[in-house]
C-alpha cells in the first residue's frame, strides 16, 4: 500500500523541482505558488521519512534518497502520462478519415509509438501516415492533402491554420567524441575542425542562419549535407562539427558513442514543434493528437535525454497549448 501523502500531483511536483532547481521554477511549471510548492514537497519528504532534496544549495539539489527516489517516481509517471495518452485518443474513434504527417526527427521511436496508438483507436478509419521535412509538411496541410502535421515552426504566422505547441528544442553543439577544445572557439571559427552544416533547403538550416545572425555570427562551411544521419555520421567519424537539436541528437542514436554533446555559447536559441491543422477543423482531433504527442515526446525522448545530459533543463521540455 502507497504511505499516505505520496499523490501524484506531490511526485509531479517533485520532479519538476528536480528539473528546475528551484521552488519559484517548479511553481512557474506546475501553476501552483511558491507556498504550494515547498509544502508538496514537505508532505513527500515526510512520507518517504527521507530528505529529498537539499534546500541548502542554489540550484538546490536532490539528496541520494532524492535522485533513488526520482529514477523509480520518473519510470512510475511515465507509464501513467503514457495510459492517459492511449486513454485520450479514444476519442478518435468516430473517424472516418485521417491524414497525418510527421516531422523524419522522429522516426527511430515516437512515429512508430505514434502510429500505432492512433491506430488501435480509429476501427474503421481510413489511416494515413506519413513522414517528410517540416517546409513539406506544412505545405501539405496548407494544400489540404494533409489533415495535420506534427512539424518545426518558422516563427511565422500560417494562413488558414491552427497551431497548437508540443516543445522546445533547443539548439546544441556536436562534436567527435574525442573533441577536446571549446565551443567558443568552433563558433568563433578558431577551430581547424570544420563547421557540417544542414542543406540550405531545409527549415533547420534556416533556423540556424537566421538565430546566428541575430547575434552577429556567421559561420563558413566546408560541408553541406541534406541527410541528418549523414551528417551526424560525419561528426561521429571526426570530420568536422556541427549545430543541431537533442531530438536531432536522438534521432542519431546509433552513433552516440562516437559524439559529444555541449550547449550552444549563445544562449536562448531554439526552435518549436508544433502540431498543424486546417483552421476549418471542428471538434477535439487535433488537441487530443497534440495531448498524446506531449506525453510521448516527455516519456521516450526529453526525460531520458536531459537524464543523460542534465545541462538541457529546462531549455528542452514540453510547451503548453
Amino acid at each position: 500500500m502507497i504511505k499516505k501523502g505520496i499523490t501524484l500531483r506531490g511526485i509531479e511536483v517533485f520532479e519538476a523541482l528536480a528539473s528546475r532547481g528551484s521552488v519559484a521554477q517548479a511553481a512557474a511549471l506546475t501553476g501552483l505558488s511558491q507556498p504550494a510548492v515547498s509544502q508538496q514537497i514537505s508532505n513527500l519528504e515526510a512520507a518517504m521519512g527521507a530528505a529529498l532534496v537539499d534546500h541548502s544549495t542554489r540550484p538546490m539539489k536532490l539528496t541520494a534518497a532524492g535522485e533513488s527516489f526520482l529514477r523509480h517516481s520518473g519510470a512510475a509517471l511515465a507509464h501513467i502520462r503514457l495510459a492517459q495518452s492511449e486513454l485520450t485518443v479514444m476519442d478518435l474513434a468516430n473517424l472516418s478519415d485521417l491524414s497525418l504527417g510527421v516531422i523524419d526527427d522522429f522516426d527511430n521511436d515516437l512515429t512508430p509509438r505514434l502510429a500505432t496508438l492512433l491506430a488501435d483507436s480509429m476501427a474503421g478509419c481510413r489511416f494515413r501516415m506519413v513522414t517528410d521535412g517540416s517546409k513539406g509538411l506544412i505545405q501539405a496541410v496548407q494544400d489540404k492533402s494533409l489533415h495535420i502535421a506534427i512539424a518545426a515552426t518558422s516563427g511565422d504566422a500560417k494562413s488558414g491554420l491552427i497551431e497548437i505547441p508540443l516543445a522546445r528544442d533547443p539548439f546544441v553543439i556536436v562534436t567527435p567524441a574525442g573533441f577536446e577544445g571549446i565551443s567558443a572557439d568552433l563558433m568563433a571559427g578558431r577551430s581547424t575542425l570544420p563547421f557540417v552544416k544542414y542543406a540550405t533547403d531545409q527549415l533547420i538550416a534556416d533556423q540556424i542562419t537566421n538565430h546566428l545572425t541575430r547575434s552577429n555570427i556567421t559561420l563558413h562551411s566546408q560541408f553541406e549535407i541534406g541527410s541528418h544521419l549523414a551528417l551526424m555520421a560525419m561528426v561521429a567519424r571526426g570530420i568536422g562539427w556541427a549545430i543541431t537539436t537533442p531530438f536531432g541528437y536522438c534521432r542519431a542514436e546509433r552513433f552516440h558513442q562516437q559524439l559529444a554533446v555541449h550547449p550552444l555559447p549563445v544562449p536562448g536559441l531554439s526552435r518549436q514543434i508544433s502540431l498543424f491543422a486546417g483552421s476549418d477543423w471542428t471538434g477535439p482531433v487535433p488537441q487530443n493528437i497534440a495531448d498524446t504527442m506531449r506525453q510521448l515526446l516527455r516519456s521516450h525522448m526529453i526525460t531520458p535525454t536531459v537524464a543523460q545530459l542534465p545541462w538541457l533543463a529546462p531549455s528542452f521540455e514540453t510547451l503548453a497549448g
